[in-house]
């Protein structure tokens, strides 16, 4: 509640707002396909992390070449069964170049996660930013930054970032560029989205009473409609990750993404096409890291909508924990 109400708020108010953190914590414990969902992020995001320390346990590194592991008079196929894979090389090699897939695997999961978060980020800065400017700002701010959030929207992202990712120095370091670009092409939902819910907010009673106490726009925006935005931001935040490793690695796979010899699992599928049939773990390995992955942060980010929003049901038809969230 805002500061202008506060003779006529009820005692125990101000604890609502970790009343609704308790209940968002219940309702999201009460979904169990969320629970494991989450569970498998944290993993993910924990092998991110801690890449350097498992390959040096391991005794690798993704960048260095072994070419006695690999048949040269095959055209490089990696030497042994399953690919390659032994006590030094947990996952196998990879073909013509030898280098360890465990290692190349983990870093990937570096960039991949890395790149989706600071997009996401970017994405929610602009967005929400935009978005308040749009609902606070004058009929023609409010006109303006509305058809721009349009032209964003409505501008076929993969060939913006094409173009975009083409036109770059090859100095400018590949991960932190993809994640700028995915994040400057694609804020314009997010910022019809806040601008809509800004619009609703900004009529409510408490808004209008910091108005009339004499706040200034940027105080009301700081104080009174962010902590109002966040359920619907912190929603599209969850959604809008997965897609943009998605994006990542659709990038990594054309060429114009992360480039070698940092390791990417978009990086590692566009050139594992023509070594299926006979190093098939080259190619299973970095697709199911990414299915996993935008799958358990498609279910986690459906999660966080629903405990978010109890109103909106869940899109899952397993582990949502109907009964659960009722009681809760």
């Amino acid at each position: 509640m805002s500061e202008a109400l506060v003779a006529v708020e009820v005692p125990g108010a101000s604890a609502s707002g970790t009343s609704g953190a308790r209940q968002f914590r219940r309702r999201l414990r009460a979904q169990r396909a969320a629970l494991v969902a989450a569970a498998v992020v944290a993993l993910l995001a924990l092998i991110a992390v801690a890449a350097p320390l498992l390959t040096a346990i391991e005794g690798q590194d993704p960048t260095t070449y072994h070419p006695s592991l690999v048949d040269s008079a095959r055209g490089g196929v990696p030497i042994g069964s399953f690919g390659g894979a032994s006590a030094e090389h947990w996952l196998g090699v990879e073909p013509q170049t030898g280098r360890d897939l465990f290692a190349r695997m983990v870093y990937g999961a570096r960039v991949s996660l890395g790149v989706a978060l600071g997009a996401t980020a970017v994405q929610v800065l602009l967005g929400v930013v935009v978005g308040i400017t749009a609902a606070l700002g004058n009929r023609w701010v409010d006109q303006l930054l509305s058809r721009i959030s349009d032209i964003i929207v409505a501008m076929p992202l993969m060939i913006m970032a094409l173009a975009l990712l083409a036109v770059v120095p090859a100095g400018f370091p590949r991960p932190v560029l993809v994640a700028l670009i995915i994040g400057f092409v694609a804020w314009g939902t997010i910022a019809k989205i806040t601008r809509a819910a800004t619009l609703t907010l900004k009529e409510l009673d408490y808004v209008a009473a910091a108005r009339l106490s004499g706040w200034s726009t940027l105080r009301i925006a700081r104080r009174e409609l962010l902590p109002g935005l966040a359920a619907p931001v912190i929603t599209y935040a969850a959604l809008m990750v997965p897609v943009n490793i998605g994006i990542e690695a659709s990038l990594s796979f054309l060429g114009v993404g992360v480039k070698p010899p940092t390791p990417s699992w978009g990086q590692m599928l566009s050139s594992a096409d023509v070594w299926y049939q006979a190093a098939r773990q080259y190619l299973l390995l970095p697709a199911g890291a990414l299915f996993v992955t935008v799958l358990a942060l498609t279910v986690l980010g459906d999660g966080v909508r629903t405990a978010l929003d109890p109103r909106t049901a869940s899109r899952l038809r397993v582990g949502t924990g109907h009964k659960g969230e009722a009681k809760a």
